[in-house]
């Protein structure tokens, strides 16, 4: 039995790869109705795994099976097919997902316990499962990366299946979340972004990924794929390597993309498997912040709460804000400067808890992955103990990032009259009729965010705590001061001051 997950393709699938080896296989990919009812998932999440499953289906059947599709709770449907089967082992590749994933991995390994059924796990990516000593992980993840790609058999003989458990198109009934835009899913597609972007699409990355007005063109846009794993990230990495290697030997004019742009690339895929350690290392920290005086000083915030609903309607007052909220509910996918100074207006100049914007965030994405989420959520929140705590000015941020406010525009249509400047501060001549006024003031909700802050930081427990995080957490590719400025933290705290460090980006 060869149970899909994260892991929607067939090449680089080692238990794939391995199980086709061991005899008959039967691939099995279970649709589970509470998963899809949780906080931070969402039928727009749905629609891509089930377009990326019928990928799946169509490569498993060109090699001699097909996907075998149930709905219903993992350990039931292991049972029933147990008993249809008489499947001997169970193989997948392990998955850092929320906490609930985590729950129904432990109920698989109970069952499969109590069956006497060998689970082969293997790696999908550089996460190491109960690791010890965050000092080795680099070597580890590097090794894992840089190995050969598993190559995917050539022929899968099928395992016969009795009884009809194939699933329908839509054995959820989820309420439909139109997209204007949408990413279409499967292996072709990831393959077609990695190369288009090598073959110049890529060509003002650096640049150009700041900015949501471009960032949908230059941006590599593999981040569903590698959620949902219709490709894997060291497939994607060797096809980069061997194009670079192409590249460096071409003159710097005559290269379609410069070095500099794939480099930046590079890195932002190993960064994922930075982050998704934290979590695979503390699934807890979905729910609580990392540094236990923050955690102590957050507020739960209500569904209802009144600046929540506002930022999540795209109704904060702040143009750019709000256009990157209504973008980001209308095509799935924003730019990760837009996700990071969503998640700190909502967490310093609004107040909000962390869980609760954090979720909706979650639902909006596309390419949700859990272990990225909640360590940028509390990065992005200042809640780390680790990270210098970095504010958005949102009037700044419009100016900088939609000088001509046509991004604006476009999202915002009731902005659209706005001339000049007033597109960035249409409260300052008077306000539009039809869109609010700003939901605070930006100025007095940045100095009342860094006194919360300083609070905190000038506890006198604050650095043994943060360096406890920094152990378990913190990157070793350079070194890093795991409490920033802590004298000044506690000055700041003492006068009710800005906390020095705090970016007003």
């Amino acid at each position: 039995m060869v149970w899909f997950k994260r892991d929607l393709r067939v090449h680089d699938h080692a238990p794939l790869t391995e199980a086709a080896a061991a005899g008959p296989v039967v691939a099995l990919y279970v649709v589970e109705p509470a998963y899809w009812r949780l906080p931070d998932t969402s039928e727009r999440q749905w629609r891509f795994v089930r377009a990326a499953l019928a990928d799946l289906d169509a490569a498993l059947r060109a090699r001699g099976v097909a996907l075998t599709v149930c709905v219903g709770e993992a350990v039931a449907v292991l049972r029933a097919l147990r008993a249809s089967t008489g499947f001997t082992a169970l193989w997948s590749h392990e998955e850092t997902g929320n906490g609930w994933t985590y729950a129904r991995d432990r109920a698989v390994g109970a069952f499969c316990r109590a069956e006497r059924i060998p689970w082969h796990e293997r790696l999908q990516a550089g996460v190491w499962r109960a690791m010890t000593d965050r000092d080795a992980w680099q070597a580890f993840h590097d090794r894992v990366l840089s190995a050969p790609s598993v190559r995917a058999p050539d022929r899968i003989v099928a395992a016969t299946v009795r009884g009809e458990v194939t699933a329908g198109d839509d054995p959820l009934g989820l309420t439909a979340e139109p997209l204007v835009e949408s990413q279409p899913a499967g292996r072709r597609v990831a393959i077609g972004l990695v190369e288009s972007f090598l073959a110049g699409r890529g060509r003002d990355y650096r640049r150009g990924m700041s900015s949501p007005r471009s960032s949908a063109a230059v941006c590599s846009r593999l981040s569903p794929h590698l959620a949902t794993g219709t490709v894997s990230a060291r497939e994607v990495l060797r096809r980069i390597a061997a194009a670079r290697r192409s590249l460096e030997a071409a003159p710097p004019d005559a290269r379609p993309v410069p070095l500099t742009a794939i480099d930046a690339l590079v890195a932002r895929i190993h960064w994922r498997d930075h982050f998704t350690q934290k979590l695979e290392r503390e699934p807890a920290i979905e729910h609580r912040s990392p540094h236990a005086l923050f955690e102590a000083a957050r507020a739960p915030t209500g569904p209802d709460d009144p600046r929540l609903r506002a930022w999540a309607a795209g109704r904060t007052g702040w143009p750019f804000v709000d256009a990157c909220i209504r973008s980001l509910a209308a095509t799935g996918w924003i730019n990760f400067r837009a996700r990071a100074m969503l998640q700190s207006i909502a967490s310093h100049h609004l107040g909000l808890d962390w869980r609760a914007s954090g979720a909706v965030l979650a639902r909006l994405f596309v390419d949700y992955e859990p272990g990225i989420h909640w360590p940028q959520v509390h990065m992005q929140s200042g809640h780390t103990g680790i990270n210098v705590p970095r504010m958005y000015n949102p009037l700044k941020q419009s100016r900088d990032q939609d000088p001509a406010g046509d991004f604006i525009r476009q999202w915002v249509p009731e902005l659209a009259g706005c001339a000049g400047d007033a597109v960035h501060a249409p409260w300052v001549a008077g306000g539009v009729r039809g869109y609010p006024p700003p939901v605070c003031d930006a100025t007095a909700a940045m100095r009342a965010a860094r006194a919360r802050l300083a609070a905190v930081y000038g506890h006198p427990d604050f650095a043994a705590i943060a360096r406890a995080v920094y152990e378990r957490h913190g990157s070793r590719v350079r070194p890093v001061r795991p409490v920033p400025r802590m004298r000044e933290a506690r000055r700041a705290a003492a006068a009710q001051l800005a906390l020095p460090g705090v970016g007003d980006g």
